[in-house]
């Protein structure tokens, strides 16, 4: 039993009719990115309740590259008009600016959205399917016990600068990475980054020059990289790395910026964001308070793209917060959220442990990266398949002995310099054997469906523009 139903078994009852008339919501979400909504969605469609509330008013600006992914696609609700902004056929991979090689595929790999158009088509999905929005409320804290709290099966949702608190029989803390709610839930971090990005208009025939590509730039700084996505009259430029040094971060965007040729153009927006991966063992609830996306610490450690992770965490939020909010007891609420966990942990969960291994490994060796996807057709092969939610990192570690063996083999390499035991990690996302000859059938229909959906690939790469790359 958490803590707080353990407290809770002292209820205060409420004089008079203190409650009589106030409404209880099956479900209050908290924050309205693309988990909150998700979650909002979920709840709705499922005919519960719901109130969705978010601090700023929308559409409101998010600093975020806004690649949206095939896993990102699946997780929509049915019939969303996804508001692309261009649709991605090729990659210009550089290595610090160097060893320029650019990769094509026939069909897209992945779409570019605007965070403000995209996060608002999700939040108007939400109240379609039968979710309220409250927008410029923030939330100062949740209370599971005490005054606020009309008995064991309701939270109290305390808002700023309102006397009275916002009733559920369950909430999800979707407030981003530096989530009151997940602070309420403890919610533990490993891993922050921190990214910075700029919104930069340019010139029609800079834009031609970007239309449907975009690059991926290997940074100086260890498990640092850099992007450039066009999205119509406007480059969205960024760089991100492990936070503790924001100055040599900094110096990396504005060098890269100026190797682009985009020095001379004015920002529309500047900005910077730390991302936040959640350790382990952090908790995913407590009581009947659940928590999803960013909030959570769910993203992916490599890229750390955090979209596909927000809409599918979200998702599973909202629908194992109708559970919780039908538990009639604590015990009941606690299998639910149990549940939950399980199922973020056994999917989400499993993708971060693999990409935790890739960041190590990158942030020794990302020249190995760039050789890899630049000059090994099979890593490129993974590569689209991945954007277009063919597989995921895990299944390729799980699939495929030569991945397995690789980051394998870097594991024993890091406990060997670490001085510690070898990490038995290496299984994570990896269980299940399988024999050679099954693993070379799935690599050659693996290369056989990406000939057939991608073109060839110039044999000495593009030759990059000047201007642009």
């Amino acid at each position: 039993m958490s803590s707080e139903n353990a407290a809770g078994n002292e209820d205060v009852e409420p004089a008079g009719d203190r409650w009589e008339d106030r409404p209880v919501w099956d479900v209050v979400v908290v924050g309205a990115g693309p988990a909150g909504a998700s979650a909002a969605y979920a709840a709705a469609v499922a005919g519960r309740k719901v109130l969705l509330v978010e601090k700023a008013e929308l559409p409101r600006y998010k600093t975020c590259g806004g690649g949206i992914i095939g896993p990102s696609r699946d997780s929509l609700p049915p019939g969303f008009d996804l508001p692309l902004r261009d649709r991605v056929h090729a990659v210009t991979f550089t290595l610090n600016g160097k060893l320029a090689r650019t990769r094509r595929a026939r069909s897209m790999l992945f779409g570019l959205v605007n965070r403000p158009e995209f996060d608002n088509a999700l939040v108007e999905a939400a109240v379609k399917a039968g979710a309220e929005v409250r927008t410029g409320v923030a939330v100062s804290r949740v209370e599971q016990h005490g005054p606020a709290v009309p008995d064991r099966r309701t939270v109290a949702v305390v808002l700023a600068g309102e006397e009275e608190p916002v009733l559920a029989r369950a909430v999800i803390g979707a407030d981003g990475s530096a989530s009151r709610i997940g602070a309420h839930v403890g919610v533990k971090m490993e891993q922050v980054d921190l990214g910075l990005e700029a919104e930069i208009p340019v010139p029609d025939s800079v834009a031609e020059d970007w239309a449907g590509r975009v690059l991926v730039d290997w940074g100086p700084l260890p498990g640092s990289y850099g992007w450039v996505f066009p999205k119509g009259d406007t480059l969205t430029v960024g760089v991100i790395s492990a936070r503790g040094d924001g100055a040599a971060t900094k110096r990396y965007l504005d060098d890269f910026v100026g190797r682009l040729g985009l020095a001379g153009f004015e920002p529309r927006v500047s900005s910077g964001h730390l991302t936040r991966c959640r350790a382990d063992d952090s908790p995913l609830s407590r009581g009947r308070v659940l928590v999803a996306g960013d909030a959570a610490g769910l993203l992916e450690p490599w890229t750390r793209e955090g979209i596909s992770f927000a809409l599918r965490s979200g998702r599973l939020a909202g629908e194992w917060a109708v559970r919780i909010a039908e538990a009639h007891d604590a015990v009941d609420a606690r299998r639910q959220a149990l549940n939950y966990a399980f199922a973020v942990k056994a999917g989400l969960g499993v993708e971060m442990g693999v990409g935790r291994r890739l960041l190590r490994i990158f942030a020794r060796r990302p020249g190995l990266f760039h050789a890899a996807l630049t000059g090994f057709r099979p890593a490129w092969n993974v590569f689209a398949r991945f954007t277009r939610g063919a597989t995921s990192l895990a299944e390729v570690v799980r699939v495929h002995p030569l991945a397995r063996r690789v980051l394998d083999t870097f594991d024993r390499g890091e406990a060997v310099r670490d001085g510690s035991d070898p990490v038995e990690e290496s299984q994570e996302g990896a269980d299940g054997d399988v024999r050679g000859d099954d693993a070379e059938r799935d690599e050659r229909a693996d290369g056989a469906g990406e000939r057939s959906a991608q073109g060839r690939d110039e044999p000495g790469g593009e030759p990059t523009r000047r201007r642009s790359a």
